[in-house]
């Protein structure tokens, strides 16, 4: 049987593949395709794994907590947005009643993490100044501030607050209530328990106490500065990599193609 070989080939045939039918101007489209492509991989990895830069807005929402005042129908502003349903409508029961019974407003921020040089202990003196600016205002007036990331607060308040509450307990909620419930991402404990806390100092009830500290500490998963570096470094060397073989490797095999001819 008499076997029929086509005269041209199924498939076409890539120019490296077949020199001789390329031209330097089919060559240069070729590699111009290749060196876009292997640039735009480049920049997709650096988008994707570099740090991104946010714009101020993104970053001022404890500004925003300040500038917006006081909330009006309740007790909370929770701006990290770790707050319950439940706790909420517990906080403004406990905290409406102290109000009515005693004129104490206590109010409740939660913010993820603070921008500004400030701690947790001077961004609640910032929002007492800033929402009741004279001492009349905030005579009776109390903030409590949790910050998420940080894992830490800050209780602040006028002078007939700090009074009723007690330094003893201020500090005790401070150093226990927030801190540790935080690291344990009990937020909605960690500020209902600060709120009856304080509650029951202002109404002269035996100290509920915070929370028992566990001896064990729990493992970190943030990296450390060396390890960022470290991860920073090699993705620096691949992104280096890649851009190289996107602008230089395929002239340099052009010109060598061309110098043949």
């Amino acid at each position: 049987m008499e076997t029929i070989l086509s005269p041209h080939p199924i498939y076409p045939i890539s120019p490296l593949l077949n020199p001789k039918s390329s031209s330097p101007k089919t060559l240069l489209s070729w590699f111009t395709h290749a060196q876009q492509g292997l640039a735009a991989l480049a920049l997709s990895l650096a988008l994707n794994f570099c740090p991104l830069v946010y714009s101020g807005n993104a970053l001022a929402s404890e500004f925003d907590v300040i500038n917006e005042g006081p909330p009006k129908d309740s007790y909370v502003v929770d701006d990290a947005g770790v707050l319950s349903r439940v706790t909420k409508s517990d906080l403004k029961q406990i905290l409406s009643d102290l109000e009515s019974r005693k004129n104490f407003r206590i109010n409740f921020i939660t913010v993820r993490k603070l921008t500004s040089k400030a701690d947790a202990f001077e961004y609640a003196d910032q929002v007492l100044e800033k929402w009741y600016p004279s001492v009349e205002e905030g005579n009776n007036k109390g903030i409590v501030v949790l910050i998420t990331s940080q894992k830490e607060g800050a209780v602040t308040g006028g002078p007939a607050f700090v009074q009723a509450v007690g330094e003893t307990v201020l500090d005790s909620t401070v150093s226990e209530n927030l801190p540790v419930l935080a690291t344990e991402e009990k937020y909605n404990e960690a500020i209902y328990s600060s709120a009856k806390r304080l509650v029951a100092a202002i109404d002269g009830l035996p100290d509920p106490g915070g929370p028992t500290i566990k001896e064990n500490k729990r493992e970190s998963n943030f990296k450390s500065r060396e390890e960022t570096e470290e991860k920073r470094g090699q993705f620096s060397l691949v992104v280096g990599g890649l851009l190289v073989i996107a602008f230089v490797v395929p002239m340099a095999q052009y010109y060598a193609y061309v110098s043949k001819k």
